[in-house]
């Protein structure tokens, strides 16, 4: 009965710590979209006024997000049962956003970003198939400055 108590305690503990973090990697990610939401970011390979470019770089972002236990859990179920796993989707969605926002940062002073590219992986726990321990995402583009 201990043993019950204890890992009902651990997967709500992670549940609660885990909606917080986030939530709050959320808002933190909603608050710098905001702050370069006048850089824009296209996906075409050519810019639209080519004449007009001064100066063209490299630019990219990289970040690599852990799942956390209790949604690894409920992942573990929905695919007993079937279904979209939601708690995956979430995390991909974090990085992708993350990974363009980091981006953003690295090209301070550009006027645009074309070309941009997104690679993703997974990085599996233990090796175990369709396990999903964490995921990493790179971002890349052109910073083009007119």
């Amino acid at each position: 009965m201990i043993d019950l108590i204890v890992f009902l305690t651990l997967i709500a503990l992670g549940y609660f710590v885990g909606s917080y973090l986030e939530k709050r990697h959320y808002r933190s990610i909603r608050e710098r979209e905001i702050k370069y939401a006048s850089l824009p970011t296209i996906m075409l390979k050519k810019p639209l006024h080519p004449e007009r470019v001064k100066e063209s770089r490299l630019v990219n972002g990289s970040v690599v997000i852990s799942i956390d236990y209790f949604k690894r859990l409920m992942a573990a179920l929905r695919n007993i049962f079937g279904g979209n796993i939601t708690s995956y989707e979430s995390l991909i969605d974090r990085a992708r956003r993350e990974a363009v926002l980091r981006m953003k940062e690295n090209a301070e002073g550009a006027d645009e970003i074309i070309n941009l590219r997104l690679e993703t992986s997974s990085i599996s726990k233990n090796d175990q198939k369709g396990s999903i321990g964490s995921v990493e995402v790179f971002a890349y583009g052109t910073a083009l400055t007119y």
